[in-house]
């Protein structure tokens, strides 16, 4: 074999490799709470029932809650708060499915800039501690000072 052949075959071969390398690299991270820091296009209020009854849940069936701190549309919740209760945000106009009624959707914006949805006139936020569609290991906690609750189609806290 001549040098520059060797030369083209191993830079080939390199190419080949390192090509291979990154495409099969993944940083893949597993966690219980949901990605609601990063917002999404539309984020859908849907419903789920259980023997809490009918409240309302995001795109995948994780449970919503209000905080009873919370007054008007304002949130409240930030910080420390926010990293247990993450709000749903979103960047388009929020959606309704299943019970989940349109005409109570809104937004209200966070002191960092993003867009919280609101429902009834309620910050709506995901528990850290729910890791399955589902759950409502969040309900009644008072965490934070005030209590948390999942939210029926009506827009009212379900307190029991």
């Amino acid at each position: 074999m001549t040098r520059p052949f060797r030369l083209a075959a191993l830079a080939l071969a390199s190419a080949l490799v390192l090509a291979a390398c990154g495409s099969s690299s993944s940083s893949s991270t597993t966690s219980s709470a949901p990605a609601s820091s990063s917002p999404r296009p539309a984020s859908v209020v849907s419903t789920r029932t259980t023997s809490l009854g009918t409240f309302l849940v995001d795109a995948k069936g994780r449970a919503l809650y209000l905080w009873d701190a919370d007054h008007g549309t304002k949130s409240t919740c930030s910080g420390a708060c926010a990293q247990a209760w993450p709000p749903l945000t979103t960047a388009g106009t929020p959606k309704a499915s299943g019970a989940a009624k349109a005409s109570l959707l809104g937004t209200t914006t966070r002191p960092d800039g993003s867009r919280e949805v609101t429902y009834a006139g309620h910050p709506l936020y995901y528990f850290e501690g729910d890791t399955m569609p589902g759950q409502t290991t969040g309900q009644g906690s008072g965490s934070f000072g005030s209590p948390w609750w999942v939210v029926s189609p009506g827009g009212k806290a379900i307190q029991s």
